[in-house]
């Protein structure tokens, strides 16, 4: 029996020669932004984070996730509380299981014959485990392996992005199969309106809620909705997205995204109630040195700041896709109680999970690339959609030093 295990990041670029587009398929090799030809692909790797399995699993899943930074285990152990609480299992590995079982019956409905293997960055089934099976199950005489990536990941960032095209290529590296196996990269689908519309269901249903439940509350003033995304550094908001895709300012692509979601959300709440719900883009999951400024406001030093002037908060988890650790521990829990604390009312939004909508987007980004449909015919409701297919030469690098990625032109 193979024992996988994540391998450590490299420190050089490895490609074909000749390769604009590193380990990718001929018709992503052209370097143009988006693929409008037929792509044949063998198989989907659907990608994940990844969660621990038990208590024993806590500390290496975590040393992984910190992997080169050197951080102590007394440093984790801090961290672990939160897994130890749910008896070290993270909820987001059922629910990709789940994910993958719905988007299966999807492909299937459309008579998309390819096979879904299911690998994570940070624990099993590692990337190399569900390469390497993808590779030895569906090999083909005379050219390599073709995988789709569906990446579990939304938004441009470099953890969202770029991180996972880099363990892509430590992958490929790891198994030897540079040569061997190709693999093209879903886009950003932050404003594909499958991953939007539930969330538009959701805090629909929570504001209907809260006024059945205080039919004097005046949406105008005593509610406000909270779109809380997961904070990144200061310097790889800025340096994320795509350097050619959008004139993003001083924003970034990150925090521009997510309140181009926001703004999606709160317009159809205001087509529902027919008034304008105050909101605000918050953070939570901040993971990181004290020197290292990080994306504020956190969500429970607003919650203090808006218990004086507001009654009751709507919480929605922009950044998730399904209802996982972060989700559970820093919103169903900590901003929870804070918001108990400051006397105002809470609901929070459940994450698009396998809700239909968004198990049909996932199989959109599939099939998109199976025809080779024109980026105007993508399905995306912000001017920043719809996401490249190929990502441009340093996107989202974040702040440290340029490794070898998939899915994008080099460097």
């Amino acid at each position: 029996m193979t024992e996988w295990s994540k391998p450590h990041p490299s420190s050089r670029v490895v490609v074909q020669a000749g390769a604009r587009v590193p380990a990718a398929t001929s018709e992503a090799q052209t370097g143009n932004h988006w693929v409008e030809v037929p792509t044949e692909f063998d198989a989907i790797m659907l990608s994940s984070y990844g969660g621990p399995n038990g208590q024993d699993d806590v500390i290496p899943f975590l040393r992984n996730v910190t992997l080169g930074r050197n951080i102590p285990d007394e440093r984790l152990e801090e961290v672990a509380v939160h897994y130890r609480e749910a008896g070290g299992v993270s909820p987001i590995n059922e629910q990709n299981l789940a994910l993958k079982a719905s988007i299966e019956e999807e492909l299937k409905r459309r008579n998309i014959d390819l096979p879904v293997y299911f690998g994570n960055r940070n624990w099993d089934p590692y990337f190399t485990e569900a390469i390497s099976r993808a590779h030895e199950e569906n090999k083909v005489e005379g050219r390599p392996t073709k995988i789709f990536a569906l990446v579990t990941s939304a938004y441009s960032a470099y953890s969202s992005d770029r991180q996972y095209r880099e363990d892509f290529a430590d992958a490929l590296e790891a198994l030897d199969l540079w040569d061997d196996v190709q693999i093209d990269t879903s886009r950003h689908f932050f404003d594909h309106p499958g991953f939007v519309n539930p969330f538009i269901e959701g805090t629909r249903e929570a504001i209907a809620e809260l006024v059945k439940e205080n039919v004097d509350l005046d949406l105008n003033k005593d509610v406000e909705v909270l779109f809380s995304a997961h904070s990144i550094p200061i310097k790889d908001n800025a340096l994320s997205g795509d350097p050619d895709e959008h004139d993003y300012g001083e924003v970034g692509a990150y925090k521009a995204q997510h309140l181009a979601l926001g703004g999606l959300v709160m317009d159809a709440v205001k087509e529902q109630f027919g008034t304008d719900v105050p909101w605000k883009l918050v953070y939570q999951s901040e993971s990181g040195p004290a020197h290292i400024p990080w994306l504020e406001p956190d969500i429970n030093d607003y919650l203090e700041d808006i218990s004086s002037t507001r009654k009751a908060v709507v919480v929605v988890p922009a950044t998730f896709l399904s209802d996982h650790m972060e989700v559970w521990w820093d919103l169903d829990i900590e901003a929870k109680e804070t918001a108990a604390e400051q006397g105002l009312g809470y609901k929070r939004v459940s994450t698009p999970g396998v809700h239909p909508d968004f198990v049909a987007a996932m199989v959109d980004l599939v099939e998109e690339r199976l025809n080779g449909t024109p980026a105007s015919q993508r399905k995306a409701l912000t001017k920043y959609g719809p996401g490249y297919d190929v990502r441009r030469a340093g996107s989202s690098q974040g702040s440290g030093p340029l490794r070898a990625a998939t899915g994008g032109l080099l460097p």
